[in-house]
Order: structure tokens, then sequence, then C-alpha cells
């Protein structure tokens, strides 16, 4: 199964970057590819939610469940849609110099084994784009400090 794991320090608290991600609902505004996002249930420690992904014409329907303890941790499995597997967790840690750290993974199968050898080619790229996107938001949000922790 691919996937693929990075640590990443920003200027952030660890609630305001647990904030970000667990804001599914906004995911269309900044993410690239998310065409938009519905939340099914959302009780503060679990949501389900459908996200639209698409790509020129290509569009897929995922649902997954969200298991969230503020501010430390984020899972995502995978319940509906086009791939066979999908697991991402988000940790993050408030460090004491200040900022956090954050600790990603995602592991993915899609049921198509073609898919799956395509998508592997350009998933790191994806990913890249994707933290990049996370990383603007935050600056949009919380403002970019003058000093930021090295990562």
């Amino acid at each position: 199964m691919p996937g693929i794991r990075e640590k990443r320090r920003l200027p952030y608290s660890a609630a305001q970057m647990f904030d970000l991600v667990a804001d599914v609902g906004h995911y269309p505004e900044f993410l690239p590819w998310v065409v938009a996002t519905r939340i099914r249930s959302d009780d503060g420690t679990e949501m389900v939610a459908d996200m639209l992904v698409g790509f020129k014409a290509l569009r897929e329907k995922f649902t997954s469940r969200v298991h969230k303890e503020r501010p430390d941790f984020i899972r995502v499995q995978y319940v509906d849609g086009p791939l066979r597997d999908l697991d991402n967790c988000w940790r993050f840690a408030d460090l004491p110099e200040g900022g956090c750290e954050i600790d990603f993974s995602v592991d993915f199968a899609f049921k198509n084994r073609m898919f799956e050898m395509l998508a592997g080619q350009y998933f790191d790229r994806a990913f890249r784009k994707m933290v990049e996107a996370f990383e603007r938001r935050a600056d949009a949000l919380y403002g970019v400090p003058s000093t930021q922790p090295v990562g």
C-alpha cells in the first residue's frame, strides 16, 4: 500500500493547527483538487464527511470517519469511495520554544491495481502540494510570525 510520512515544525500552536485540519468544511477554499465537502455528522470527537475530489473531467466522492482528540490527534478512516483503503493520521505537539510539530502519515490502496500504480507515481508531488496548501492556509488565518522555528 503506497504511503508517506512527514514531520513538520510550524510557528503555530498545536490547537491552531488541529483546528485548521479539523475544519473539513473549508477544504474546498484552499486544498487543491477538493471540489466540495459535506459534513454528515460531527459531535466534536467524531465526524463523518464526504469529499468530492476532482481533476479535469475526473470526479470521485470519498466518505471518511474522522476521529478527533483536540488538540493532539486526528485520524481519518476510509468508509466508502473508489479506494480499497485509506488511513490518514495527524499528530500535533506544542514545542517548548514555541510553535508545534506535526507528524502526518497517509496510506492508501486503490481497488484497481493500475490506478494504484499510476497514483503512486504522482502521489509524492500531490502530497507536497497539499502540505503547502495547509501551510499557506495557516499563514492566512494566523498571520506569518516574524521568526519561524526551523523545520
